[in-house]
């Protein structure tokens, strides 16, 4: 089973931010002081989701409203469940949250080699590629009114 859903508990948030530091901080060698930032807590402008395979919690991101539009940040999935879906489940749940919230874009600072996930979900680049904690990135947008 395969699924994501907000987080409503700190010991959720913790397990979220255990994740985090295990892809970004140990496997792509983002500093640590990078990764953890203003926004990581519960009550705040971010809602945080949790995925999960098979109960297990597995993945994670969250959105927050930036100027009028939805930014999906902090998306991660621990390396032995990529590629079972769980990467659309993670950014559906985040475009429902903005679709709630009465956002109509989104938007995401993709690391490049990730563009063509991104692409066959919607999303279009917008820019050039940039560096972001030493990893490439490009930013994407998607329009949420059209189906």
């Amino acid at each position: 089973m395969r699924y994501a859903q907000r987080i409503t508990l700190h010991e959720e948030l913790e397990t979220a931010f255990t994740i985090r530091k295990n892809v970004f901080v140990e496997e792509q060698g983002v500093p640590l002081a990078d990764e953890f930032d203003q926004y990581d807590k519960l009550e705040g402008p971010c809602v945080h989701i949790l995925a999960y395979y098979d109960g297990k919690p597995i993945g994670t991101g969250r959105i927050r409203s930036v100027e009028g539009i939805g930014k999906l940040e902090r998306i991660c999935i621990l390396e032995p469940y990529r590629k079972f879906g769980i990467g659309k489940k993670i950014i559906a749940a985040l475009e429902g949250i903005a679709v709630e919230q009465g956002l109509r874009k989104v938007k995401l600072h993709g690391q490049t080699q990730a563009k063509g996930f991104y692409t066959k979900l919607g999303y279009l680049a917008a820019s050039e590629e940039f560096m972001e904690d030493g990893i490439p990135h490009i930013l994407m947008m998607k329009d949420l009114t059209i189906a």
